[in-house]
């Protein structure tokens, strides 16, 4: 099982190779600690997955590993159901906008572990925040009811 772990200035998911050759990675996941803006429990496997799989194993109530598309960027998600998810949101300037772990032990004591550790947290709120979406002007919506009539 996906450990998350602190390396010197490093956030590092260390995958298992199980999980390595099911989520078509060569190593473990490793982003700045600056780049990490909000840390997250989720008791709900299901809720941290988001978009559309992109590379990787999806076997829903089995084994979630590998990269998610969505209109905000991409996600490396390593889920177990039935366990809790720790969910760290990252900055745009990062390989990926959310890292998704199963933990088997207490999750929430690896939140608060990380949320110490990273130099900038947004603790404005504890839950997640929602995916950006497109900017929504007059000019969309009659570009949409133009081509629903087509």
């Amino acid at each position: 099982m996906a450990r998350i772990l602190v390396r010197d200035d490093d956030l590092v998911v260390r995958l298992s190779w199980r999980e390595k050759a099911a989520g078509h990675h060569r190593g473990n996941v490793r982003v700045p600690l600056s780049d990490v803006c909000r840390v997250t429990v989720e008791p709900d496997w299901w809720r941290a997955l988001r978009g559309a799989p992109l590379h990787g194993v999806w076997i829903p109530g089995a084994l979630c590993v590998g990269t998610r598309s969505h209109p905000g960027g991409q996600d490396f998600v390593a889920i177990h159901p039935g366990r809790p998810v720790v969910c760290v949101e990252l900055r745009p300037t990062a390989p990926f906008r959310l890292l998704a772990v199963s933990r088997r032990d207490d999750a929430r004591a690896t939140a608060d572990r990380l949320r110490r550790r990273a130099p900038d947290i947004d603790a404005s709120t504890p839950c997640r925040q929602p995916l950006p979406v497109a900017e929504e002007t007059q000019s969309t919506w009659k570009e949409l009811a133009v081509n629903a009539t087509q």
